[in-house]
């Protein structure tokens, strides 16, 4: 679509140019472009339209939803070999900048190795490998499978970053000691918890002081616990999320790019989400929250007042940190650390932080049984593993204004709410 000029609306709303921001060398670089497509023709023309506003073009071969099947594209391409070379190798012959590639594992680490070492040859300079099969989506997330990230790593010779199974800061070095990977990706994490890589040391720091162990003779070994999580929790990796939600409100009120109403309810859904399960009048207004003028526009117009068009979203947050400060006060007071007040989920073993805590999201699913004689691949789970996505209830903590518990309850939202997706279609 974005080869396309009749879309310009779509061109527009996906990477906006007239607005002067996104890929601004002052404030917004590093950037990676990321597209979807099956027509290398087409995707080197909308490469080649924005070049000179990024420093990378990705491919995106791992994704795995029914709209990429019905398009034919990302992880939908993973049995046609011969495109995506041609996909890859057409940006790198081509683009003044480096073509880089994100893909899902096969079912077989031997089969994964190969398809790595394709992409590779075909150009990719750095390959993201998300250790979950295509069919490790939604309810059958379960676990990503280092193992066969980490055999990847070993057999090419470009940087690999890895993907799956980053649930707490705790996690990166852990991945990168597992892995012997060059970086590791969050997607989802950050979607729920925006401060997961928050007070990290530089890269290079990083990397200088890993203390990977793999090398090119380790032998993969399957990943058996999902996370290794039990460390302090500080507010720097764990801040109140509606702090988070009122600062992610102030970057859109900033901003001269344009941000689209379902992209904000969407994100703020998920941050919010650890107490969006209790406070259900916040919950029932923030799924009916409206924006007062279609041709709002940021970049400083509009202040956090009630004369901003975001004004209902700005007060469902407020009344949110209101509340959750008035419950960390109350913990507090009560002589209740924070330590004290986190729960264990039994089957994983991973933390569930105090409800005005942002934190990760993750769903422990019982391990599918196939029927018999049905041939499915089990993706509940990985070698033993609790399957895993999204998710646990955050433990109760007493307070002095009525709550209404409704367990596990979740703010459905519609697809169109659920906000704009990070990559473009070519």
């Amino acid at each position: 679509m974005w080869a396309d000029p009749r879309h310009n609306a779509y061109r527009t709303g996906a990477f906006d140019v007239a607005s002067g921001e996104e890929g601004d060398p002052s404030s917004d670089r590093p950037l990676v472009i990321q597209f979807c497509a099956n027509d290398p023709d087409k995707l080197l023309e909308s490469a080649q339209a924005l070049e000179g506003y990024c420093d990378a073009i990705d491919i995106n071969l791992g994704c795995p939803q029914d709209i990429a099947k019905k398009g034919k594209y990302g992880a939908f391409l993973m049995e046609d070999w011969d495109l995506i070379y041609r996909l890859i190798n057409t940006l790198h012959e081509n683009l003044s900048i480096p073509v880089t590639a994100k893909f899902r594992v096969f079912p077989t680490v031997e089969k994964t190795v190969e398809y790595a070492k394709m992409l590779e040859s075909a150009g990719a300079q750095i390959l993201t490998c998300h250790g979950r099969l295509r069919e490790q989506r939604g309810q059958n997330a379960g676990l990503a499978d280092w193992a066969k990230i980490r055999a990847v790593k070993q057999a090419v010779s470009v940087p690999v970053f890895a993907n799956g199974n980053i649930l707490f800061q705790s996690d990166i070095q852990r991945c990168l000691d597992e892995t012997g990977c060059d970086g590791v990706m969050s997607a989802e994490g950050q979607l729920y918890n925006a401060a997961l890589f928050n007070g990290l040391a530089s890269s290079e720091q990083a990397l200088s002081s890993s203390s990977s162990s793999v090398t090119s003779s380790t032998p993969p070994t399957s990943l058996t616990s999902p996370s290794s999580s039990h460390t302090p929790i500080t507010s720097t990796t764990h801040p109140n999320h509606a702090d988070l939600a009122l600062e992610y409100l102030e970057i859109v009120h900033s901003l001269r790019t344009r941000t689209a109403v379902s992209a904000i309810k969407g994100h703020l859904f998920k941050i919010m989400r650890p107490a969006l399960t209790r406070e259900t009048d916040l919950r029932e207004r923030l799924g009916k929250a409206k924006v007062r003028s279609k041709e709002w526009e940021g970049g400083g117009k509009w202040g956090m007042d009630d004369k901003s068009p975001l004004w209902e979203y700005v007060e469902v947050c407020r009344e949110m940190k209101r509340r959750m400060d008035k419950d960390a006060v109350d913990a507090a007071a009560s002589g209740q650390d924070v330590e004290e007040l986190v729960a264990t989920e039994e089957s994983t073993g991973l933390r569930i932080l105090p409800h005005w805590l942002a934190q990760p999201y993750f769903r422990v699913t019982k391990k599918p049984q196939p029927k018999e004689g049905d041939g499915q691949v089990n993706v509940g789970a990985v070698d033993g593993a609790p399957g895993l996505m999204g998710v646990a209830q955050a433990p109760t903590v007493p307070t002095k204004r009525s709550i209404t518990e409704d367990g596990a309850a979740e703010a459905v939202l519609s697809s169109k709410e659920a906000g704009k997706r990070v990559k473009l279609a070519a």
